[in-house]
């Protein structure tokens, strides 16, 4: 099978398509013949080496696809050969075929492409852990997503909306925020032209908002503890404005304020399986009957991985970027 590598660490053009076995499902795996597979920040490090695969994965890039199971491994009685899926890997989706633990793996949502329905998993999982099980985000909150734009973000936004949260978001052009609107946050704030903190204490009457999704962290950190309301949850997924930085506890410790985050890929099977149940239960239905829908920027051939290594990189996109594999 074609599967794509980096070569060394490096920018987009490291990568390279490469033909090797195709790999055996082990207890508890399914194998999928990829129809297509999503392009996310984590890949872009990996490339660049600041993000190697756990112990035992493989080098191949990839978090998320959707596809067909080909084949299942002992002990795999959710699923069957045949069965359409999408699946959250640890590595391996840029390929033709790609293993998955059973326990991440879901049903392709009906009435969705194959590129639409490869956009879903890390996203998804991403977004429900943070803003739901983490953040704690609930009906009649206010939640700031920022990145409203990007594939978590357009995400975040849906999915919050449907849960019954005012939803705020914040971007770096006004064309992304007139998309943060049309996905239903009530006001988007151009970051570069306002400070954000500033027009949520606009926005709220001084109070602030009940849950902040973050990805850059450290030069927005005093910014988005001045922007949560008392009691309010900061969640990190990120760290593209640096891990480091002093915070100041006491201020947190009078106002309440938590400060929390995950990322997936260390999980356990067990534990992403969890998350997986959540999703199928609280958020395919809204997907099954249209209430939500992937936002798709762009689609790239598996053999043109670079191109969309660069696309994702150069940040003009809005929603997801998918590579089309076997479709």
């Amino acid at each position: 099978m074609q599967a794509v590598f980096a070569t060394r660490p490096g920018g987009p053009e490291v990568l390279q398509a490469r033909d090797i076995p195709v790999p055996r499902p082990g207890p508890g795996e399914v194998l999928i013949r990829v129809a297509a597979a999503g392009v996310n920040r984590p890949d872009l490090r990996q490339r660049q080496g600041g993000y190697p695969p756990p112990p035992g994965v493989t080098e191949v890039l990839g978090l998320e696809v959707a596809g067909e199971v080909v084949s299942c491994g002992d002990d795999v009685l959710s699923f069957a050969v045949g069965d359409k899926v999408v699946a959250l890997v640890a590595g391996g989706g840029y390929a033709e075929y790609c293993v998955a633990p059973a326990p991440q793996v879901l049903p392709w949502p009906s009435g969705l492409s194959a590129v639409e329905a490869a956009s879903l998993p890390e996203t998804y999982f991403t977004v429900w852990t943070n803003l739901f099980r983490i953040g704690r985000l609930a009906e009649g909150e206010t939640v700031l997503i920022h990145g409203g734009a990007s594939g978590i973000g357009t995400t975040a936004i849906q999915i919050a909306r449907a849960m019954g949260a005012t939803v705020y978001a914040t971007a770096g052009i006004d064309e992304k925020c007139h998309a943060c609107r049309d996905l239903g946050a009530t006001e988007a704030i151009n970051y570069k032209s306002t400070r954000f903190e500033d027009e949520i204490a606009r926005l709220t009457d001084g109070r602030g908002v009940d849950v902040i999704l973050d990805m850059i962290c450290a030069d927005y950190l005093d910014r988005n503890l001045a922007s949560l309301a008392v009691a309010g949850r900061l969640v990190i997924i990120a760290f593209l404005g640096g891990g480091k930085t002093e915070i100041d506890i006491e201020g947190m410790i009078r106002k309440r304020q938590t400060l929390c985050g995950s990322t997936l890929r260390p999980q356990t099977p067990q534990e992403k399986g969890l998350i997986a149940a959540d999703l199928l239960a609280q958020v395919w239905p809204l997907l099954e009957k249209g209430a939500i829908k992937p936002v798709i920027n762009s689609v790239h051939p598996l053999a043109r991985a670079a191109d969309a290594h660069a696309e994702l990189e150069a940040g003009g996109h809005v929603g997801k970027i998918v590579l089309s594999v076997t479709e």
